[in-house]
């Protein structure tokens, strides 16, 4: 089981993190939303819980929650930024469906 970063989305984090001041990684898990089921959480998170997962990705820590895992197990997050739209994208293999507009999807 893992969750991934690639270098630009593990970069990303890094700013935001060195910006606060503080912070022990990336928190990332999914809530119930929208037509087709869950949608992304992404956050910065200042602990890690006892019941929480976490991965390594270019020095950076991705912390996942056990209820979230089985839903984005195998996700790498990237970080792309094009003109003046920046976001991160979900790559995961796990996805079944997606809602029109992109904002939820079903496992």
């Amino acid at each position: 089981m893992s969750v991934t970063l690639t270098e630009n989305a593990a970069n990303r984090v890094r700013e935001h993190l060195a910006a606060r001041g503080q912070g022990q990684g990336l928190r990332f898990g999914v809530r119930k939303s929208g037509c087709s089921g869950y949608a992304y959480v992404v956050d910065l998170a200042d602990e890690i819980n006892a019941d929480d997962h976490v991965f390594e990705s270019h020095g950076v820590k991705v912390i996942v929650d056990d209820g979230s895992l089985t839903h984005v197990d195998g996700t790498e997050i990237d970080f792309r930024k094009e003109g003046l739209s920046e976001s991160f994208q979900f790559h995961n293999p796990r996805v079944q469906d997606t809602c029109g507009c992109g904002e939820s999807f079903n496992v």
